[in-house]
């Protein structure tokens, strides 16, 4: 039985470096007998009680975008470190195609592999992983040791990486001396030191406190933007999925139920599987200030002064007005009190415009307005790249977005 994947996000071609194909991956002996049942239906508890096999998975098929991040979440037994492990063919398929740039790895003969594995292709997992009788700048660079690399350049490399992850001082310290959220660090500059074209990463902050975990996270994303890296990221927390992912695909029973993007996943789930899986997720971690935004209905150009303003407010219950220059460039609000005292002769239409208003751009993350927004005094104005007044946002609106 195949499920046809959903994915109404998939990049162009010319983008792809990873494509997953029909990917299958069977534990036991008696493969064809569990195939049969699964050809009519059978689900993967039946067919482990009858056969002794294990569908760990089952005709997976997506894109991996460069330069993206990719989360593949699912709960406990999904699927999704078993298809990870096959991508860098820790575990060798049952069937389908895992292509690297257009070239099939489970062609590569053991040579092709293993440089595939140390130059392309780097892995980091939730238990670190790291080399206890070794130092932290010593672990960092035990991968471009195994390649051969001389010893100063790879200790000067390694040293590049334990400045990008935050380790300044900590370069010569036992691993011993260190803190999980550090270890972990440790185990991400190791995979950076080989300057890999992908990097896969297993559940890597699952084994963290939730303080240290939102800390990586970040840490994750600031590394993404600096090395424009592409990841692909598994893990079983919906918000840590939706945070980190361009793209997030869903497992369930070793198939892929979904492939969207966070925000429209959360709009349209495929299934009621899907949906009941993201209701808990915090949607001020998905949503963007666009989601939300309103067109403002109270604008006066600065050419028209106080008595337009004061028509524009009168004329839509509002008590200010957003003030925009040509081409709707944003210059700043007039609030109701300003505008009766240019009318009153106490300032100028120019004094009386607050011009030093937070405002925010389409892409932003609500959770991100939160402290903004509650301190704000007026809606925030939302603009482009070139200044231009798209929409504002109000204290309810970002309220909404968290029930």
């Amino acid at each position: 039985m195949t499920l046809n994947n959903t994915d109404k996000t998939a990049p162009q071609e010319e983008d792809i470096i990873l494509k997953v194909e029909h990917l299958s991956k069977v534990f036991g002996r008696r493969k064809e007998a569990a195939n049969e049942m699964l050809e009519k239906g059978a689900d993967k508890a039946a067919i482990l009680k009858s056969t002794g096999v294990t569908i760990a998975v089952d005709d997976v098929s997506f894109d991996v975008e460069r330069g993206k991040v990719f989360s593949l979440i699912g709960a406990s037994g999904s699927g999704k470190s078993t298809v990870v492990r096959c991508l860098n063919m820790l575990w060798r398929p049952t069937a389908g195609k895992i292509l690297f740039e257009n070239e099939d790895i489970g062609q590569y003969s053991a040579q092709q592999l293993r440089e595939f594995r140390r130059s392309k292709v780097s892995m980091v997992f939730q238990s670190f992983g790291l080399l206890s009788h070794r130092s932290v700048l010593d672990n960092v660079a035990f991968g471009l040791e195994v390649r051969g690399v001389k010893k100063q350049e790879r200790l000067d490399k390694a040293m590049e990486m334990v400045d990008m992850v935050g380790l300044n001082g900590w370069e010569n310290k036992d691993i011993t001396d260190l803190s999980g959220g550090m270890r972990q660090r440790v185990g991400i500059a190791r995979a950076l030191a080989n300057d890999p074209d992908i990097l896969l990463m297993d559940e890597p902050f699952s084994a963290l406190d939730p303080l240290v975990r939102q800390s990586m996270q970040f840490e994750l994303i600031s590394i993404q933007q600096k090395l424009n890296k592409t990841i692909v990221f598994i893990t079983h927390d919906i918000n840590e999925a939706f945070k980190l992912g361009d793209r997030v695909a869903i497992m369930r029973e070793g198939r892929i139920v979904q492939i969207d993007t966070p925000e429209d996943m959360t709009v349209n789930p495929a299934d009621d599987y899907v949906r009941q899986f993201i209701q808990s997720a915090d949607k001020a971690q998905i949503y963007y200030a666009k989601n939300f935004m309103q067109t403002p209905t109270c604008l006066v150009h600065i050419k028209h002064g106080a008595r337009a303003a004061l028509q524009q407010m009168r004329d839509n219950g509002m008590s200010s007005a957003y003030v925009i220059g040509d081409g709707m460039r944003f210059i700043g609000v007039i609030p109701l009190d300003n505008a009766f005292r240019v009318r009153a002769g106490e300032m100028t239409f120019d004094e009386a415009i607050v011009r030093d208003t937070p405002t925010t751009t389409q892409d932003t993350l609500i959770n991100d307005l939160l402290p903004i927004a509650s301190q704000a005094k007026y809606p925030l104005a939302v603009l482009d790249e070139d200044n231009r007044l798209k929409g504002i946002l109000s204290k309810a609106a970002v309220l909404t977005a968290l029930l």
